[in-house]
């Protein structure tokens, strides 16, 4: 297969070093966008009188048909060629002859493949908003129905307040939507056009590359041609975006795999998304979150591949940036797989209501409001502070929990003490009086459940 630099080379590129260079088996995956950058790159060279107009219709034509005949399985994508971008003009200029041979005017793989993998990447990120928009769903229709459901809110992995599971999942809904709007912004800087940067230097024919990219959609074109094929920043903010994406669904993981245990018993998957174990007949493990967990090392890795790669390259391009693809392809690949198996599994949740409830009435997490109470009866929270402490020492040892000590004994403590300190601690009342926004009460979170639909729908 003839390579498109041949001219200056006497020898052919010897075999191993053939299969090290070619990127055909990964970058393939963008025949879709290699062909509609050339359509719009042959469509303005004809416009602006750089190629015939025949020669034009005829690349379009070609290209077209190809793009057809890719997707309908009609052509495979195979050969001995360099990339995509080869495979692409070859298959064009076999057919067409010379009109083909004219496509590449006034372009340069350089630019063609950073055009190719930011119109890529563009159709990726739609895809993966899609489908954290959809877990947002799934998240906040599960909080909608224990927006009452009482639960232990821990800190350094202890009990310490007491909360609704409802405001607990919606902290990942709103996780999820920072990453959202994080990916919306990363897209829009994805969404700009290189074409017309050529190898570095831009061309000396009369192009016009806003047509160019008005006729891709994308927002605007590279302010400087040495920029615009020189970076992958874009490619590494991406990487990042997911990296945050995984690490919010690593933490879900965590606790999801924490409260299907026997030690927590909180929520109980469906079968369809557990696994068992080879040898011992009652496991039920969360394999899914734990392979979420781990796949979440990976997109980091894919992270610091890129960042590592881009570190130390001179301008402008350099063969190291083809390494950029593999690395985000993975990435974007696992956050897709993780997003739609996250929903689904989040969906076959089963909520163990009252384990939930028997583990806050046992933690003692609702000393922060006997402390409250005394505070409302003037005493110094400080103070209050200390009376609960001991309080909370005295039922260690009678192994009682704060509902049930009697009143004589917290008047022991302090005389501001009556028997409406049991209405006062109350779980049920400890969770409702947290009405502040964005507080724990079924009404604050009911409104957290609009903010996020209202987000959801602009």
């Amino acid at each position: 297969m003839e390579k498109l630099w041949t001219g200056r080379f006497s020898k052919r590129l010897d075999d191993k070093a053939n299969d090290f260079n070619t990127s055909l088996p990964f970058d393939m995956r963008m025949y879709k966008q290699d062909i509609e950058g050339s359509i719009a790159h042959a469509e303005m060279l004809a416009k602006q009188g750089i190629i015939s107009e025949q020669d034009g219709m005829d690349i379009t034509e070609a290209l077209k048909k190809l793009l057809y005949e890719i997707e309908s399985g009609i052509t495979p994508i195979k050969g001995e060629y360099e990339d995509i971008h080869s495979y692409v003009e070859g298959v064009l200029t076999e057919r067409i002859g010379d009109a083909g041979r004219r496509l590449h005017t006034a372009r340069s793989r350089n630019d063609q493949v950073a055009v190719d993998l930011r119109l890529y990447l563009r159709d990726e990120c739609l895809e993966i908003e899609n489908l954290i928009t959809e877990l947002i769903r799934v998240i906040t229709d599960l909080a909608q129905h224990n927006i009452d459901t009482i639960m232990c809110g821990y800190t350094h992995l202890q009990r310490a307040q007491p909360i609704t599971f409802g405001q607990h999942l919606l902290v990942y809904a709103f996780m999820l939507l920072r990453d959202l709007d994080r990916l919306r912004d990363c897209k829009r800087r994805i969404n700009v056009s290189p074409l017309g940067s050529c190898a570095l230097a831009g061309t000396g024919f009369p192009i016009d590359r806003v047509y160019t990219a008005q006729l891709l959609g994308m927002e605007g074109v590279s302010e400087n041609s040495i920029d615009g094929v020189s970076d992958r920043d874009f490619v590494a903010e991406l990487a990042f975006v997911i990296s945050m994406v995984m690490m919010h669904l690593s933490r879900f993981s965590e606790e999801i795999v924490l409260w299907c245990s026997w030690e927590f018993k909180y929520i109980e998957l469906d079968d369809s998304f557990s696994t068992g174990s080879s040898i011992m007949p009652q496991k039920k493990n969360a394999d899914i979150a734990e392979l979420v967990r781990g796949k979440t090392g990976r997109a980091y890795g894919n992270l610091i591949t890129l960042l590592t790669m881009l570190k130390g390259l001179p301008l402008a391009y350099n063969k190291d940036m083809q390494e950029d693809k593999e690395a985000i392809f993975d990435s974007v690949d696992t956050v897709k797989a993780v997003l739609e198996v996250f929903s689904a599994m989040i969906a076959s949740i089963h909520v163990n209501k009252e384990n939930m409830r028997l583990a806050a009435a046992r933690g003692f997490i609702n000393a922060t409001d006997g402390a409250d109470y005394l505070v409302s009866k003037g005493m110094a929270f400080r103070n209050a502070y200390k009376v609960m402490g001991e309080i909370v020492a005295l039922c260690i040892e009678r192994g009682k929990t704060l509902e049930e000590l009697p009143l004589e004994d917290y008047k022991a403590f302090s005389e501001l003490f009556d028997k409406d300190i049991y209405k006062a601690i109350e779980l049920e009342k400890c969770v409702s009086k947290r009405n502040s926004r964005g507080g724990t009460s079924p009404q604050s979170v009911r409104e957290q459940i609009s903010i996020i639909k209202k987000l959801l729908s602009e």
